[in-house]
Formats: C-alpha cells, sequence, structure tokens
C-alpha cells in the first residue's frame, strides 16, 4: 500500500478545532435548558451546528488515524471505533464513541424528534471526547517526533 500523505498537519488542525467547538459550547451552551433550547431556534441551530461540527471532525480524525495505520473500515461509527481502538481505549469506551457517529447522524440529516436526545448524549459523552483528543494529540505528536528523527542528517 501507498504511504499515506493527507494534508500534513491535518490531524492537529482537526484537533485543536474540535477542542475551540468545545470550548465554546461549554462557555456558551452547555447549560442550556430544554426548555431554552425548545423556545429559542436560533439557540437550537448554534447548539446542533457545534455538535455537528465537532462530531464531524472527530470522525474525520478517526478515519485519517484508521487509513494512515491501513485499518479498513465499514463506516462512520466503525472508524471511530477502530480509531479509539488503535488509542487503547476498552471495549466498552469503543463502543460508546462509535455511537456518537449515529448522534452526528440524526444532527446533519435533521431527525428533528432526536436533537435534544443528541445533545444531552453529547454532554455525557463529553469526557471520553476529550480523552480520545488526548490520545491521539500524543500519537500524533509521537509520530511527527520519530519522523522528524528519520528526516534529521548523520
Amino acid at each position: 500500500m501507498p504511504d499515506f500523505f493527507y494534508a500534513k498537519g491535518r490531524i492537529l488542525e482537526s484537533i485543536q478545532f474540535i477542542t475551540d467547538e468545545m470550548k465554546e459550547f461549554e462557555r456558551d451552551y452547555d447549560g442550556k435548558t430544554w426548555p431554552e433550547y425548545q423556545n429559542d431556534r436560533k439557540i437550537q441551530k448554534l447548539m446542533d451546528r457545534t455538535i455537528e461540527n465537532i462530531l464531524t471532525a472527530l470522525i474525520e480524525v478517526s478515519g485519517t488515524l484508521t487509513t494512515r495505520n491501513t485499518i479498513k473500515v465499514e463506516n462512520y461509527a466503525d472508524a471511530l471505533r477502530k480509531a479509539s481502538e488503535l488509542l487503547g481505549f476498552n471495549q466498552g469506551d469503543q463502543e460508546k464513541l462509535g455511537k456518537l457517529a449515529a448522534q452526528r447522524n440524526r444532527l446533519a440529516h435533521r431527525y428533528l424528534n432526536f436533537r435534544w436526545q443528541v445533545i444531552r448524549v453529547f454532554k455525557e459523552g463529553k469526557p471520553l471526547i476529550k480523552e480520545f483528543l488526548k490520545r491521539a494529540l500524543e500519537l500524533e505528536k509521537e509520530r511527527l517526533y520519530e519522523n522528524d528523527r528519520l528526516n534529521q542528517p548523520e
């Protein structure tokens, strides 16, 4: 298989994007209640879009990690599960992360009856997402360090 050169630095950029979006969510939306959400279409759109952006970027990071490691995946959920396995998560956490793909799809495809449920699931999953980002960042830094070390003249 040929070497994989997906936009150098893309994982780091995506992790930074997710981190920024999560900070914004926590600052601006984390404390919103169901009535506040239900009665304010602007808040609905902002919360939905922020979570969708986070989950889409998380799937992108997962896809990049699995592709780089020649791990075949069937779908977004499988990419999240297999990337989390690569990052050393236990089976239960792999499944929880994989289920975030369905939540992303509910927002992306506008399943209106499930939006608040998606927000709840996202809030519950934030610690796991943060741990995923931490491990992915560590792996990426190790990879970049190793590449730099190998490319140094002797």
